[in-house]
């Protein structure tokens, strides 16, 4: 057992166990009553741990210690090491308790920059890896913790640790990272556990461990948008500056995110302030404890109490904001008036004075943006009163009214293509179809409550949401109401009011053009509900097409998708040809985010909470279901349709109901409902198949009793009748029973879940198209996959390198997911470099960087600066496992354009430097009788090459001089440092001799005397000098300036040598046959590559910055 003891004492001390920690280390501090000692057995030395004012603290502590610390020392075996881990954990807990205790590391720059400075120096990474915030952990390697510092940056996870003189340093991207969750081990109850493709991470014995994991969750959730989700990249601001991210920043961007979920509010809002305060709600006669949200354009309301009073004010209805009189009964009040003639009251708020004044200001603002007039008619004391004249026109449906000016409607009529100016079923009521009496007397009925509840409640978009109003929502919208309240609960009537005649011009601008969209468009239009009247004529047909038509012109990010035919379908039911339009921005841009783009992120990751929610709310079905992410696949169309295209119309427009009311969160509790409904008959199921069949047949027998219209045809009629009527389901009793049993998930619960299941889900898109790539190119290379999957890892590193540390990026190279699988990642030049240096076997020394880029021109065929990986490994391939005449033809390729260009920075002089160093012993000659046999077998060489010739499906272009001198200085700096290092030397040079003087047998055959015959008996002379480098002849030339034109342009273009001749030459000398032939091994320099990859990178960017700073400091 640990050698734990406590005792009481007399004097009181610090009540917080941080506070008791502070004093350990006070030498002047008093004794606390109560202290939590450390004591060695068989000493007489107690180390104090944690001190109280009284026992209910001091067992706080120790309850807090027997969680945290008290089962990792059984893995210790010497007492000792024991007494120095508590030691070091509680110094470090002190350290950090310093260093946060302002809760903002950036509001102790002094604690923040010596942290700064050890990750700096610990990392070695470039200046542009910004550190966000530090924390004091211990990281789990097996069942031994390491006590240590955790630092995260805006695109790293590090983790340190020095022990017994020991250090362990962990670097993770969170790119890397493909679950953050937190879990328990063997040892501790609660930890942060970080999984990437092959590794789990363990950290515990954080002070706030909450704190610690939001802000994992953010920067993980953060980085992996910015660069796996080039989508979302485009929209968000935010992500496009990840240096200027601080710990406060992502705070402010939670908090922002939750504003924009909780009132479904367009991504541009910035949320400016949230205060505690009071509203005062009529309907209970007393004030609603909540808090206020402000932003650029809305002051919101929500309870603390979730769902008893939530309220949405757009700046544009707000006609004043005024300061009351302070009273103890009222403290710091203000009163907010909206255009409707209601006024809200709002009660202790702090700092009331700015808050009004910045209100003001952005108050002035929004109406500054839209033609404004003072209203005379009102009461004097009012001193901001603005109406705008842009609004739509005046609608007038039962008790509610949107107000919006005449003149907009006129213009339209004359500027934009004729639109239908009502809603298809009001059109369809008026020529002739009726509804049943029963029906017509509850539709009347329900009109009567709903008009009770706007005299209480408030009628505009500026009405008091409570629970009331969500269960007359459950119960079924009238259907004379239905359009407009769905314009109010998702708050499109604002974007129609503030943007008058736009659809017009974007519907003139849009029809006629013919694209790929509109083809897709034209091919849907028939499918979208064909059994619904409005849509059997060309008055529906045409209305639709230019919603879609219209839609897809302003997002062209989006387009159009399949599933948007049938909601813009229903909408048009409902709502009028521009409302329908604003409803399906609404849908599609806020409500529904990134559901309707190229990969349907959005619904994919509600897919995945979705099945959480499952093993949650029905434990029985999920266990009983082998694998439930058939059942969250299932549901993918009832998410991407809102159960429209699932259950019959008249129902499921009661489903649309309450999604425009709750959000996505109506979708969720009902899919959850009716799986409960089907738990028995999913378990007894044989398969998937079943399932589907048992869902499906539910769903299509869910009716609307109150539904005045008649009931629309089944969308399942494939399924045969049942020989006995298989029972009904009201939807008004589904929904009600959705919000009972399921209701209780919040919006902070469901963006938690997004936030948690959008890391999964799109590393599960970077798995898939890295299986795919792998697929497509192991048949092509002869390289492991195993190998082959370590070299991708690298590519993509190298691609999120620059990606990390080089901002901005041009969009052509960051990563697009819409590319095929094999473009989806490209590198550049420089990136490319280094590649090649890490993992190619041709190093070349100095050389190689000359030959990194001559094969990335090579390997560029399209010319526009990058390469796919696959062009990549192929190149890798030939030089790891290919023939050597495969090795011999691609280092041709590579001394030949466009490899080897006029501008090659290499190859400007190419006598400008000697080939062979003239101090190695290279020089070679051959006897008087052993020339006259080496002519003859250099003739039959030639012609049985003439002959190969024809057999050669694509002829390469003949080398010149120029480059074959390249080609051979780049043999020479590849045979440097192999251990037949002198034979390969030797070898080369006989080779080059007899290609010079095949050169010099092509240019006396093809001359007609015009060409000069100097440089040919200079060569000539050269090659057969035994006591000269036979490679540079020319070296006494090159020494002498008048003299160094040693291969004139005119004859350079003569003198050629095919590869067939380098092949044949190199073939008859054995020790570059077996350097060439020779295994090389891939998987050291894998290795090797992994290590080294970030240092390399890190050394270019600082050499950058400091050209003065060397390798050897490095």
């Amino acid at each position: 057992m640990p050698p734990w003891d406590r005792m009481p004492d007399l004097i009181k001390g610090p009540g917080r166990l941080v506070g008791a920690l502070d004093a350990v280390l006070d030498s002047n501090a008093r004794v606390a009553p109560f202290r939590i000692l450390l004591q060695v057995p068989g000493s007489q030395v107690y180390s104090p741990i944690a001190c109280g004012a009284t026992l209910e603290e001091i067992n706080q502590h120790w309850d807090w210690l027997e969680q945290n610390l008290l089962h990792t020392l059984s893995v210790f075996d010497n007492k000792d090491d024991i007494a120095s881990f508590v030691k070091g954990k509680v110094k470090a807990l002190i350290a950090e308790e310093t260093s946060s205790r302002l809760a903002e590391q950036e509001e102790e720059p002094e604690k923040f920059r010596e942290a700064l400075v050890k990750f700096e120096a610990r990392f070695n990474f470039p200046e542009a890896e910004k550190l966000v915030t530090f924390y004091s952990c211990c990281c789990w390697k097996g069942r031994v913790p390491r006590q240590g510092w955790l630092y995260l940056s805006i695109n790293h996870l590090c983790f340190y640790s020095s022990f017994l003189g020991k250090e362990l340093k962990l670097v993770v991207p969170w790119v890397d990272i493909q679950k953050l969750e937190r879990t328990s081990n063997v040892f501790l109850t609660d930890t942060i556990r970080i999984t990437t493709q092959n590794k789990e991470r363990d950290f515990s014995m954080f002070l706030n461990l909450d704190e610690v994991f939001k802000i994992m969750e953010q920067l993980a959730d953060v980085t992996l948008r910015r660069l796996l989700d080039n989508e979302v990249f485009e929209l968000d601001p935010d992500l496009q500056e990840p240096s200027q991210i601080t710990k406060r920043d992502l705070e402010a961007r939670a908090q922002n995110e939750f504003f924009r979920a909780f009132f479904r509010l367009p991504r541009k809002e910035k949320l400016h302030s949230v205060m505690d305060c009071s509203l005062w709600t009529p309907f209970s006669r007393c004030h609603t404890a909540g808090r206020m949200f402000t932003s650029d354009s809305y002051i919101c309301f929500a309870s603390r109490e979730d769902g008893c009073c939530n309220l949405v004010l757009p700046l544009r209805e707000v006609v004043s904001i005024e300061k009351m009189e302070d009273t103890s009964l009222l403290p710091n009040p203000i009163i907010v008036s909206i255009r409707s003639k209601m006024a809200f009251q709002f009660i202790e708020l702090k700092d009331r004075e700015s808050l009004v004044e910045s209100l003001l200001v952005r108050l002035r603002q929004v109406h500054a943006n839209r033609p404004a007039r003072y209203d005379t008619s009102a009461s004097d004391d009012m001193t901001s009163l603005f109406y705008s004249t842009n609004m739509c026109s005046d609608h007038k449906f039962g008790d509610v009214e949107v107000a919006a000016a005449q003149n907009n409607e006129q213009s339209d009529k004359e500027t934009s293509p004729p639109r239908h100016p009502e809603a298809l079923t009001a059109v369809l009521q008026q020529s002739g179809g009726q509804s049943p009496d029963c029906h017509l007397s509850r539709e009347q009925i329900k009109i009567s409550l709903w008009n009770d509840h706007f005299v209480e409640y408030g009628r505009t978009v500026c009405m008091f949401r409570t629970e009331k109003i969500r269960k007359l929502v459950a119960m079924g919208i009238p259907e004379s109401l239905r359009g407009r309240l769905w314009l109010l609960f998702s708050d499109a009537v604002t974007d129609l009011a503030l943007h008058p005649g736009y659809y017009g011009s974007l519907v003139e601008e849009s029809l006629g053009r013919g694209c790929l969209v509109s083809e897709e468009i034209e091919r849907d239009l028939h499918r979208s509900l064909p059994q619904h009247p409005a849509f059997q004529s060309e008055t529906g047909i045409a209305a639709l097409r230019r919603v879609l038509t219209a839609y897809a012109h302003r997002n062209p990010k989006i387009g159009y998708c399949q599933s948007m035919n049938i909601l813009t379908s229903v909408l048009l039911l409902y709502a009028k040809e521009e409302e329908a339009f604003w409803l399906l921005v609404a849908v599609c841009e806020r409500m529904l985010p990134d559901y309707f783009n190229h990969r349907v992120i959005g619904a994919q990751v509600d897919q995945s909470v979705f099945e959480e929610l499952i093993r949650q709310h029905l434990p029985e079905l999920a266990e009983h279901m082998q694998d439930v992410s058939a059942l969250a696949s299932v549901s993918l169309s009832w998410f991407l349709t809102l159960f429209l295209n699932i259950m019959p119309l008249e129902s499921a427009v009661n489903v649309v109901d309450c999604f425009f009311y709750d959000g996505i969160k109506a979708i969720f509790q009902l899919g959850l409902a009716v799986l409960e409904a089907n738990a028995e008959e999913l378990c007894s199921s044989r398969d998937d198949g079943q399932a589907l069949m048992v869902l499906s047949r539910f769903l299509d027998h869910v009716k609307n009793e109150d539904s005045p219209g008649a009931p629309a045809g089944s969308h399942h009629a494939f399924f045969s009748d049942d020989q006995e009527p298989y029972p009904v389901t009201d939807i008004a009793d589904l929904l009600r029973d959705s919000y009972e049993k399921f209701g209780d998930q919040s919006v902070g619960q469901i963006e938690h879940l997004r936030c948690k299941h959008r890391i999964r889900v799109l590393q599960g898109h970077e798995d898939t198209t890295k299986q795919n790539m792998l697929r497509v190119v192991i048949p092509e290379v002869s390289i492991l996959p195993e190998d082959l999957e370590q070299l991708y890892d690298l590519f993509k590193r190298e691609h999120m390198m620059r990606c990390y540390w080089e901002q901005p990026r041009p969009a052509a190279l960051r990563h697009d997911p819409s590319r095929p699988y094999v473009e989806q990642y490209r590198i550049d030049a420089r990136q490319f470099a280094h590649l090649f240096q890490l993992v190619s076997p041709w190093t070349c020394g100095a050389h190689t960087e000359i030959l990194a880029e001559r094969t990335f021109r090579l390997l560029d065929d399209n010319v526009d600066q990058l390469i796919e990986f696959k062009a990549f490994v192929s190149c890798l391939d030939v030089m790891y496992n290919g023939e050597m005449n495969e090795k011999i033809k691609l280092l041709y390729r590579l001394h030949i354009p466009p490899a080897l260009t006029e501008n090659d920075r290499d190859s400007q002089s190419p006598l400008k430097n000697p080939l062979l160093s003239t101090s190695r012993p290279l020089v070679f000659g051959k006897s008087n009788g052993d020339a006259a046999d080496y002519q003859k077998q250099l003739k039959q060489m030639i012609k049985d090459l003439a002959k190969e010739k024809d057999k050669t499906e694509k002829e390469l272009p003949k080398m010149s001089q120029r480059e074959f001198i390249q080609f051979c200085k780049t043999l020479y700096s590849m045979f440097h440092e192999d251990p037949e290092e002198n034979n390969l030397y030797q070898a080369i040079a006989t080779v080059t001799t007899l290609l010079l003087q095949i050169g010099e047998v092509g240019q006396r055959s093809s001359s007609s005397g015009s060409c000069s015959q100097e440089s040919g008996e200079e060569l000539r002379a050269g090659a057969a000098s035994p006591g000269q480098d036979s490679v540079f002849a020319d070296m006494d030339a090159r020494k002498n300036p008048q003299d160094s034109r040693a291969f004139p342009e005119a004859s350079e273009g003569d003198w050629t040598v095919s590869l067939e001749h380098i092949l044949a030459s190199l073939l008859t000398e054995q020790s570059l046959v077996n350097f060439f032939e020779k295994p090389l091994d891939i998987k050291s320099k894998l290795e090797n590559a992994k290590i080294n990859q970030y240092s390399l990178k890190a050394f270019e960017m600082s050499h950058q910055s400091q050209p003065e700073f060397k390798l050897s400091n490095l």
